[in-house]
């Protein structure tokens, strides 16, 4: 698999780089925020960040007043372990280089399943913001070397806080685990034994990737 880049006329269909405007303040910031040498961390809600203008744009502007969360997803990574999507946008916005693996929710079959070979790469250099649909499917970051990465995550507000009810069944109701998150796991990812397990494949691995 080769590794395309977020300026390139496959990512359309995914989602489009966000033009207008000024993330100087909140990528400063970001650099405060931890970077585990190992996993990731993500924090869906992060004050600092928030309190920053950076917030009130993207609500206003990005998600039409919309209340919005923004946090970030931190660390070092490889693998694909999962795909997640949402009933809306995502934001994302790199303080590091970094590396999305994208599929969208039109390549999940009927069982609910999907073909890890459906999956593309892009890169997105440091201080690049890209709205994901809500047909994208994602999950955390990939690292673009060996230094790690910080990325921005802005959705809205509530989206992967704890569920209030237990999901399941064997319709799409069994993918929910988090509010506003319905997940597919590889079943050699590191996610909870819970997880619905319906990725097929490899469980890709951007270091084998072609740059």
């Amino acid at each position: 698999m080769k590794i395309q880049k977020v300026t390139d006329p496959s990512f359309a269909k995914y989602g489009k780089v966000l033009k207008g405007y000024d993330f100087t303040e909140l990528l400063e910031k970001m650099k405060e925020t931890p970077c585990p040498a190992d996993g990731t961390v993500y924090v869906a809600s992060d004050a600092a960040l928030e309190a920053l203008s950076a917030k009130e744009v993207l609500q206003r502007v990005g998600y039409g007043e919309l209340d919005i969360q923004v946090g970030y997803c931190n660390g070092n990574n490889y693998l694909l372990n999962a795909l997640e999507y949402h009933r809306s946008s995502e934001m994302d916005i790199a303080q590091t280089d970094c590396i999305l693996l994208l599929s969208s929710q039109q390549e999940i079959a009927d069982d609910f399943t999907l073909d890890t070979s459906k999956v593309e790469a892009f890169f997105c250099p440091a201080g690049t913001g890209v709205e994901l649909y809500a047909t994208t499917l994602h999950y955390a970051p990939c690292n673009a070397d060996d230094k790690g990465f910080r990325v921005v995550i802005v959705l809205p507000k509530g989206t992967n806080e704890n569920l209030d009810e237990t999901h399941g069944g064997d319709l799409e109701d069994k993918l929910i685990t988090a509010k506003n998150k319905w997940l597919i796991a590889h079943p050699e990812g590191n996610t909870a034994a819970s997880t619905f397990k319906g990725l097929k494949g490899e469980n890709l691995d951007v270091r084998k990737m072609e740059r």
